[in-house]
């Protein structure tokens, strides 16, 4: 009787405990092991020729994102946080010169590299977007400090430099941003516009423009998610125009009740669309899987409006899809069980 009396308090003393921790917020390491936890990230989606890249290209953009996709889930898989798994695997795109976004960003019409980003939190609804900055070396870490630090959702121009460099983020001269095939790039479009006019400006299909804006998404073992997109804007656009990445809900969003996303095409199309709040409201209100809903949305919505657009989306389950309505998207993802794969044209899934 004596054992048995013991054996009944040990068993309610653990019980106890377990009651508490979850009360806390810490819950046992062996159930968050349990939890599914995954990745997707992407680098653009536009017009691409399997016969105008190399062998040698295709395998310097796989590498990258599997770069990307290693920096991010090596958090995951140590019981990290999303939003650290989204902020590194962005880092290591935004680092990367083959991406417009950091490194790599794509030159306004006047020769001026302008970056945005934007990082949301899927349990709190917070975020921190930027709009312009020119010295950030990570925009996405500036995102992240906004969202964190600041009151505000939305910083821009020098107001947002000067709020990321008060916390001590790194910087870089202008230059350092600067690549010759981006300004080659910038020189074709010119040259088009030259000679087409009125006609090219109103072509707002010109997807060899909008390429190479990178995003992630993930899910932690705490069944948090957590989106972010960076990217340099659009190839000769002026005005100071502004596209959906740091926009909540067009270019960037996370909903811990149904997922996170993150776009990349055409901005002006995905903005008009609200694209990822709508794909966020079809699974909430029409309870529609992660994959219908996006599906839906690039593959009717935009297409119907005209919009080149492409999606990752991971939902509270670990689910992950990748729609496109171009003939490429630069993407990649991790699963729960650690495997990797990575994708540029539309016939490589």
């Amino acid at each position: 009787m004596r054992k048995l009396i013991a054996s009944i308090a040990v068993v309610l003393a653990a019980g106890l405990a377990a009651c508490e921790a979850e009360e806390s917020g810490n819950a046992a390491p062996a159930a968050d092991a349990e939890r599914p936890i995954g990745l997707a990230v992407h680098g653009g989606a536009g017009t691409m020729d399997r016969d105008a890249m190399s062998e040698e290209q295709e395998a310097e953009y796989h590498a990258a994102l599997e770069a990307a996709l290693e920096a991010g889930y090596t958090i995951l898989d140590n019981g990290g946080d999303s939003l650290d798994a989204v902020q590194a695997a962005i880092r290591v795109l935004e680092d990367s010169p083959l991406f417009n976004a950091g490194r790599g960003s794509v030159f306004t019409s006047d020769e001026r590299i302008e970056m945005d980003a934007a990082i949301m939190d899927g349990r709190t609804r917070n975020a921190g977007a930027l709009t312009g900055v020119r010295t950030i070396r990570n925009p996405i870490d500036l995102a992240r400090v906004i969202m964190d630090e600041s009151p505000h959702v939305f910083f821009s121009g020098e107001g947002a430099e000067t709020y990321g460099q008060e916390f001590g983020l790194a910087t870089e001269d202008p230059e350092w941003f600067e690549t010759e095939h981006r300004r080659e790039a910038l020189h074709r479009a010119q040259e088009r516009e030259a000679e087409q006019g009125e006609e090219f400006r109103s072509q707002r299909e010109n997807v060899e423009f909008n390429l190479g804006t990178v995003g992630a998404v993930a899910l932690d073992r705490q069944g948090n998610v957590a989106a972010g997109t960076s990217t340099g804007g659009m190839t000769n656009k002026r005005f100071g125009r502004i596209g959906d990445v740091p926009i909540i809900g067009s270019g960037t969003y996370a909903n811990n009740e149904t997922g996170a996303f993150s776009a990349t095409g055409h901005g002006e199309y995905i903005m008009r669309a609200v694209t990822l709040h709508d794909i966020s409201s079809l699974m909430a209100y029409r309870d529609k899987s992660v994959e219908e809903a996006a599906d839906h949305v690039v593959n009717s919505k935009l297409v119907e409006m005209g919009g080149n657009a492409g999606v990752i989306a991971i939902d509270a389950k670990g689910n992950i899809t990748m729609p496109f309505n171009t003939s490429g998207m630069y993407r990649g993802s991790v699963d729960n069980e650690g495997r990797v794969h990575t994708a540029i044209f539309a016939d490589d899934d």
